[in-house]
Formats: C-alpha cells, sequence, structure tokens
C-alpha cells in the first residue's frame, strides 16, 4: 500500500465518525472495499429527502470523453437542501481526462463531497506544469481536502485470516443488534474455505452469506458438512483433505481424492497443485526454523494459523529437508506437464498417480 493512503477501516471510520472530506479517490483492482466505501457515503451521508436534491451518481462510460469535469462541475454547485453535495462517480477507471482535477484539489467545495471510485490498479494521470506526466493518487494525497484508499487483492495466505475476521465481525454485529444467533467455525473448516474460495473477496462473501444465514436453528458451529450442503465443497475430497492424506502418508486415501479430482471438472491439476506446492514450501522452512517449540513463533514464520502448526510437526517426522526439496521439484514438473510440457499421452489422473507415488515413496 503506497504512503499517505488510508485503509478501508480508517476511511470508514472516519465515515461513521462523519469527518467528512471534499474528495475521495478509491482506487485498485480488489473491487469489494471500493464498493464497501462508496455504498456506505451512498446510503449514510444525505436521507432519502436530500438525496433526491442533492446526490448525483455519474458512471466513468458515460463521462469517458468528457472526463472527470462533468462531476466537479456538479461538485461546485451547492446543496439545495442546506447539508451536503454527494457526487458520486462508480467505475471511474473508464475516464480519459483528469486535468480539471488538478484545480480542484486545491480548492473544493467545502459542503461538497465527490467520490472517484476507480476500480483499477492503475492511478490515472495529468500534467503539470513542465508538462510532465504525474500521477492523480501522488497529487490527492498530498492535498488535505482528499482522502485516498488503495484496495489490493489478498494474498493466498491471508484468506484464511480474512474469514476469521469476517466471522467474529459479524457476531458482533449481531450481538450490537441484541441479537441471540452467534456462530463458531472450526479452524480446518477455515483453511478448506481458504483452499477453495481463490482471493475474490465478493465471493468469499457471498459464500460466507450463504453459511451464517443457512446454519440450522440450533447449530451454532460452522462445520464441513454445512459447507459442502451450502456451497458444494465436498468435505471428503478436497485439497486440505488430500494434504492431510500425504501428511499421514495414506496413499489409499490420497489415490481415492486424486481420482476424484481427475473425474471432475472442478478440480484439475493447476487448481489443486498450489496448496500442496505451498504446504511443503512452507514445510522447507519449517524444517529451519530455530525454535519448532513455539507455535505462534512458527505460525508468524509460516504465515498460518497456530491450530495448523501441528501439521508441518507431523509431516517434518515423514519426510525430511532433502525429501522435502525433491517433492517441491516433483511439484514443478508436474506443474508443466500439465500445461503440456513433456506431456506425452499422460492424462490428469496419470499425472496424479505418478506425483502421489514420487511422494509417498
Amino acid at each position: 500500500m503506497a504512503a499517505g493512503t488510508l485503509t478501508y477501516d480508517q476511511v470508514l471510520l472516519q465515515l461513521k465518525q462523519q469527518q467528512y472530506k471534499p474528495i475521495y479517490f478509491l482506487y485498485g483492482d480488489e473491487p469489494y472495499y471500493i464498493d464497501k466505501v462508496t455504498d456506505y457515503i451512498d446510503e449514510h451521508v444525505l436521507d432519502e429527502a436530500g438525496k433526491a436534491f442533492d446526490q448525483v451518481i455519474l458512471y466513468g462510460r458515460d463521462i469517458a470523453e468528457a472526463g472527470i469535469g462533468e462531476a466537479i462541475m456538479q461538485a461546485r454547485g451547492f446543496a439545495m437542501m442546506g447539508g451536503y453535495k454527494v457526487v458520486i462517480v462508480r467505475e471511474a477507471q473508464a475516464i480519459k481526462k483528469w486535468q480539471s482535477l488538478v484545480a480542484y484539489a486545491a480548492n473544493p467545495q467545502p459542503q461538497s463531497i465527490l467520490v472517484i471510485a476507480s476500480k483499477s490498479a492503475t492511478a490515472p494521470k495529468y500534467k503539470n506544469e513542465q508538462d510532465k506526466e504525474k500521477s492523480i493518487v501522488d497529487l490527492l494525497k498530498s492535498s488535505p481536502h482528499a482522502a485516498v484508499m488503495e484496495s489490493t487483492p489478498l494474498r493466498d495466505y491471508q484468506v484464511a485470516g480474512w474469514i476469521t475476521r469476517y466471522i467474529d465481525q459479524w457476531n458482533k454485529e449481531q450481538a450490537a443488534q441484541a441479537k441471540e444467533d452467534r456462530v463458531t467455525i472450526d479452524p480446518r473448516v477455515t483453511q478448506i474455505l481458504a483452499d477453495n474460495l481463490g482471493t475474490n473477496l465478493q465471493q468469499i462473501v457471498l459464500s460466507l452469506e450463504k453459511l451464517v444465514n443457512g446454519h440450522p436453528a440450533g447449530v451454532n458451529t460452522i462445520d464441513s458438512a454445512l459447507v459442502e450442503r451450502n456451497i458444494g465443497i465436498s468435505k471428503d475430497f478436497n485439497g486440505f483433505e488430500l494434504q492431510d492424506a500425504l501428511i499421514n502418508g495414506d496413499a489409499l486415501k490420497a489415490n481415492r481424492i486424486v481420482r476424484h479430482f481427475a473425474s471432475s471438472k472442478d478440480h484439475p491439476v493447476q487448481k489443486e497443485l498450489p496448496l500442496l506446492f505451498g504446504f511443503f514450501a512452507n514445510l522447507m522452512i519449517y524444517h529451519y526454523l530455530p525454535n519448532k517449540n513455539d507455535e505462534r513463533a512458527v505460525a508468524a514464520a509460516l504465515k498460518i494459523n497456530p491450530f495448523l502448526v501441528k501439521n508441518y510437526a507431523r509431516a517434518a517426522k515423514r519426510y525430511s529437508a532433502g525429501k522435502t526439496f525433491r517433492i517441491i521439484s516433483y511439484f514443478r514438473e508436474t506443474d508443466a506437464r500439465s500445461k503440456g510440457i513433456n506431456t506425452g499421452s499422460a492424462t490428469d489422473i496419470d499425472l496424479w498417480k505418478e506425483l502421489i507415488y514420487k511422494i509417498l515413496h
């Protein structure tokens, strides 16, 4: 995250405290937080009567050629109802002309809130007095009138922690509304979700909403059976179960799982390999940690939930550092072959069976 930008939590806190800035520039290639901030301003700054007179919503595709000046013209106007004038520009990444924002950022209308939501990691450019291209983001970060938020995608290793925080926040919101409903989630199930849902936050949230809203009355634990029923991730045939089979040296279970993978379009080799590769890459790091008895230190070094540290302790007893190094090379070879390099006539099940054999022998 670039220096001078605000996090989603910081922006939302300021908004809840009604500490409004004249300009909000929200950008990045993770749309979830951009939409959350934009929707909050849309829903909370003005009441319904105020929206009818003093709120304008524009779309980047409609003003792409005219440029951001269309929105600035609206923002320079005065609120008819005496409060704030709110101008929201959605999908602003389509806009091609940004020069007029430079002057406005220096002297904005104090009773206007201009929200620019650009779902792109590339910041738009403008030309300065020396005719050199500069970043709009850098300009706004230096302005006392603007709040800049960059929304970046999660990394794979961050997903499980994000899911845990989402569930915690959901429980807090239930408590704040004096509702009795609470849920807990097993860390193992959290990891299964993290391994299967990817890093798209909107997709993750949709799945979690199905779980927190779909659990039976009186059942307050999100378990693997609930996940399978509501989301369709099998509690028996998933990457986490395959990883567990390899940790235990269970060839029968491992081969049963990969046969299921090979027979399903939902489990291509290239989708399932990263989880296993990540585990054994971490196992290599684990072998050389100075203090393996400190679970929290291990978890911090590997960027995992402390609950999962015991898996590495078990795996380290079966796979030496040398063997782990060779296994990592097997993953690289299998990944290349799955992409058509030196594949020959091998099918997915052939690749899987060969990989499992090499790992366990």
